[in-house]
C-alpha cells in the first residue's frame, strides 16, 4: 500500500482559483532524447519488447517465482496466453474499466453537445454515500477515494430486462445507462445517469473500495472490484459479482502465503483495476501483495444466467533489490497499486518501489524495467505512434521515498519507449510532500485526441506551494510546454477530456477543495467552474454530456455540460 493513498486528502474546502495559462514555466526542466530510433526500438515493427543495458531487469535485482496449483514451477510457457490487439478493448457502450481500456487512455464515451461551454448545474444531480470505520487505523473511510472512478454501462435490452436485481421501472426504461460506483464506505451504488435515481439496491461488501472495478468486456454481467484495506481480522480481498442478481459469487487474494510482502502486517489491497481477456476467459489482476494473478474463469452465460467456475490461479510474484532493502526501514514497499497496461501479450506495470516493468504473459519473464525513482501510484498510459513505428508510455510518480529531510524533492513526468523502457523525455517538478497525503503525481496522465492529439496532460500536487498544484499541457513529441496553469488547490483526481462532434476538446479537472473546472484543451482558457464543496480525490468518467465523480464528502455527482 502506498501511504499516500490510504488517508483522507486535506484541502481548504473553499472555492479555489486557477492562474492564467502560460506557455513557459521556469519551475521545471526537461531533457529530451531526439536520437532517431533504431529498428530494435520500433515496437510496432518488431512486435517484441527488448531490454537495453540501462533497462536490464538484472540491474534492479528482480527475483521472481511462479506458482501453478500451489506448486512453484521452474519455468512457464503458455502459447495461448492472453493477448490484446489494440486499445479498443471492448465494443460495449460505456466505460468498463479504469480509464476505459487496456491502454488506460480513454475515460469518456461518446461526444458531447456543447454550445455554452458551461456546467449545467440546474440539471446536474447528486447522491449521498457514507463512511466506514477503519479497523486497522483510527478514523473513517469516507466517500470516494483515489482512484475511485465510476463505471458507466448501457446494457443490451435483453440483458437489462432479465436483471432481477434491478428495479422494475429501470428495467423497463429504454436506453438506460447505468452508473456503477464502488466507494470507500464499503458499498457499490447504482444510478441512472440521466436523473441520478437508484437503479437497484446497493451491494454491501464490508470493505472500503479505493480503486476502480471492471466489467467483463463482452457484456457478460460480471463485475470485478477489490478492497483497499483489511477490516479487523478479515484480510482485504477481491470480489466477483453477478450483476444479474447482485450476488458475490467469488473472492480471491486474501491471506495469500505465496506473497513475499511482510511490511505493514503483510499488507494486501486491490486498488488495481483488473483486465479481462475474453478469448481466453482470463482475469488479470495485479495485487499490492506483490502477486500477479492470472485466473481462467470458465464463464458460462446464456443471456439469462451467469456463472463462473475458476481454475486455481497462476500466480507470479516478484521482489527487487529496493523492496528487499526497504524491509530494513519500511521503505520502497513491494506491490502493484496502479492499473496495468496490456499491449498484445505484454503487460506494463508500475509499482510502489519505483519500477515500471514489462512482463511477457507467455513466459512470465520480465523483459525490461525502467527506474521511475519513487512510489508510482498513477497508471501508465500507452499510445501507439505508427509514424515512429513504436508505442510510448506516459507516467509519473508521487513524492514519497525520495523526499529530503524537509519533505521536498523532485518528481519526473516521463515519456518512455514501450519497446525498450528508454526514457524519451523527462520533465522534473519540485514538490512538497506530507506523510499520508503525498505531493507529486497521483493522477493518471490524459492523452489528447482529435483537436488535442498532440498534447498530453499531467496534474502535479504540492508544487508551487505546500497546498498548491499545477496542470500542465505538454507536447507529446518533446515534452515542451503548450500551456501551464497554477492551481490554488492541488489534485489527485485524473483529468479527462470531453469532445464535441467537431472534435474540439475540453479538459475537466477537479481539486482537493471541491472545485471542478472546464478548460479549453488547446489554450487552457477557463470556461467555467463548479464548486462541489468537498475534496475530489476520485477520477471521473464521462458519458456524452454527463461527468460522474464522487467526493470524500460522501457525495456522488452527475455533472452536466451544456
Amino acid at each position: 500500500m502506498a501511504a499516500s493513498a490510504s488517508f483522507l486528502l486535506t484541502g481548504c474546502h473553499a472555492k479555489g482559483s486557477l492562474s492564467s495559462p502560460v506557455t513557459e514555466d521556469s519551475s521545471s526542466q526537461v531533457t529530451y532524447n531526439s536520437a532517431p530510433l533504431l529498428d530494435s526500438q520500433k515496437l510496432l515493427e518488431t512486435g517484441m519488447p527488448v531490454s537495453i543495458s540501462s533497462t536490464d531487469p538484472a540491474n534492479f535485482g528482480f527475483k521472481t517465482a511462479i506458482s501453478i496449483n500451489n506448486l512453484i514451477v521452474p519455468n512457464y510457457l503458455d502459447t495461448n496466453a492472453p493477448t490484446f490487439d489494440d486499445g479498443k478493448y471492448t465494443d460495449l457502450t460505456g466505460i468498463i474499466t479504469f480509464r476505459g481500456n487496456n491502454y488506460r487512455s480513454n475515460p469518456v464515451f461518446g461526444t458531447a453537445s456543447i454550445t455554452e461551454k458551461k456546467f449545467d448545474t440546474k440539471n446536474s444531480w447528486k447522491n449521498k454515500t457514507g463512511k466506514l470505520k477503519k479497523t486497522v487505523k483510527d478514523g473513517y473511510w469516507t466517500g470516494s477515494c483515489w482512484t475511485g472512478q465510476p463505471l458507466i454501462m448501457k446494457w443490451d435490452d435483453s440483458v437489462r430486462m432479465n436483471m432481477t436485481a434491478m428495479y422494475t421501472n429501470k428495467q423497463n426504461k429504454d436506453g438506460l445507462v447505468e452508473v456503477i460506483y464502488a466507494t470507500a464506505d464499503g458499498h457499490v451504488y447504482f444510478y441512472d445517469i440521466d436523473d441520478g435515481k437508484p437503479t437497484r439496491d446497493p451491494i454491501a461488501l464490508g470493505f472500503p473500495i479505493k480503486g476502480t472495478g471492471s466489467i467483463y468486456p463482452d457484456g457478460t454481467p460480471l463485475y470485478f472490484v477489490g478492497a483497499g484495506d483489511s477490516m479487523g481480522n478479515d484480510c482485504a480481498k477481491a470480489f466477483v459479482i453477478n450483476l444479474m442478481t447482485n450476488e458475490i459469487i467469488y473472492t480471491y487474494g486474501e491471506n495469500d502465503v505465496f506473497s513475499d510482502r511482510t511490511d505493514n502486517n503483510a499488507f494486501t489491497a486491490w486498488d488495481s483495476s483488473p483486465l479481462i481477456d475474453v478469448e481466453t476467459d482470463t482475469l488479470i489482476q495485479p495485487g499490492e501483495n506483490g502477486i500477479l494473478y492470472l485466473t481462467k474463469l470458465n464463464t458460462s452465460w446464456d443471456g439469462t444466467t451467469v456463472s463462473i467456475n475458476p481454475d486455481s490461479p497462476i500466480k507470479w510474484r516478484y521482489s527487487t533489490e529496493r523492496s528487499r532493502n526497504g524491509l530494513k526501514d519500511s521503505t520502497y514497499w513491494l506491490g502493484m497499486e496502479s492499473s496495468a497496461v496490456a499491449w498484445k501479450n505484454y503487460l506494463y506495470i508500475a509499482d510502489n518501489c519505483g519500477d515500471l516493468f514489462c512482463l511477457d504473459l507467455n513466459t512470465l519473464n520480465v523483459i525490461w524495467s525502467c527506474d521511475t525513482k519513487d512510489d508510482t501510484n498513477c497508471s501508465p498510459v500507452l499510445e501507439e505512434d505508427p509514424v515512429a513505428g513504436t508505442a510510448y508510455i506516459y507516467i509519473s510518480t508521487s513524492l514519497h521515498w525520495t523526499a529530503d529531510d524537509t519533505s521536498h524533492g523532485s518528481i519526473p513526468l516521463m515519456k518512455i519507449n514501450a519497446a525498450t523502457g528508454e526514457i524519451i523525455w523527462q520533465r522534473d517538478y519540485n514538490c512538497f510532500t506530507v506523510s499520508g497525503v503525498s505531493g507529486g503525481v497521483q493522477s493518471t496522465a490524459l492523452l489528447g485526441q482529435n483537436s488535442l492529439k498532440d498534447i498530453v496532460y499531467f496534474t502535479v500536487a504540492r508544487t508551487g506551494g505546500d497546498t498548491a498544484g499545477k496542470i500542465v499541457a505538454l507536447n507529446k513529441t518533446d515534452g515542451s510546454i503548450v500551456w501551464s496553469i497554477d492551481m490554488s488547490d492541488y489534485t489527485w483526481s485524473s483529468p479527462i477530456a470531453i469532445y464535441d462532434e467537431a472534435g474540439n476538446g475540453y479538459v475537466v479537472i477537479s481539486d482537493s477543495s471541491g472545485n471542478m473546472y472546464l478548460l479549453d484543451g488547446l489554450t487552457g482558457k477557463e470556461y467555467d467552474s463548479y464548486y462541489l464543496k468537498d475534496n475530489v480525490e476520485a477520477s471521473p468518467a464521462a458519458y456524452e454530456n454527463t461527468i460522474v465523480v464522487g467526493t470524500r464528502g460522501k457525495k456522488i455527482y452527475g455533472v452536466k455540460v451544456k
